[in-house]
């Protein structure tokens, strides 16, 4: 159901805007398709579709505690991904991983997917030893860049 309040003052209407969204986030649907048990990798996985009528897409925090609900394992473990959400909005659709326990998740998902989820941090290089790296990169590309360079 959806509600229009109209603020009074700012502060009210921080307040109200904050239980609108809340009222719409009863509405979502969250439907799982082409399910399949991956035990090779310990894992299922599953195509995700989202309905949300009146509102934007669901966090991915949110989207990984309902499918933890759903599939009664703890949020650590979802793996929510690629979302992308249909001309019109109301629905979008992306994947989802959910893996048997955290050492098989840490084992075989992705590292930057781990980032994400904060399960593991990637160290950052300095900014100019990046540029270096880059413009080095660039001087010794393809098999006639360095075979000139073996000949000077």
């Amino acid at each position: 159901m959806l509600y229009l309040f109209e603020p009074l003052c700012s502060i009210s209407g921080t307040f109200v805007r904050q239980t609108w969204l809340l009222e719409m986030s009863e509405n979502t649907l969250i439907r799982t398709r082409k399910f399949m048990s991956n035990r090779l990798l310990c894992r299922k996985q599953m195509v995700v579709d989202i309905l949300h009528p009146g509102r934007c897409i669901l966090s991915r925090n949110e989207i990984r505690e309902k499918l933890a609900k759903t599939y009664k394992t703890s949020p650590d473990v979802v793996f929510p991904y690629g979302f992308r959400t249909q001309f019109g909005g109301g629905k979008s659709t992306g994947f989802a991983l959910v893996y048997d326990s955290l050492d098989h998740a840490k084992k075989f998902e992705m590292k930057y997917r781990l980032a994400r989820n904060k399960l593991v941090t990637i160290p950052q290089k300095g900014r100019k030893v990046r540029k270096e790296r880059k413009n080095k990169a660039k001087k010794v590309r393809g098999t006639k860049t360095k075979k000139s360079k073996k000949d000077s």
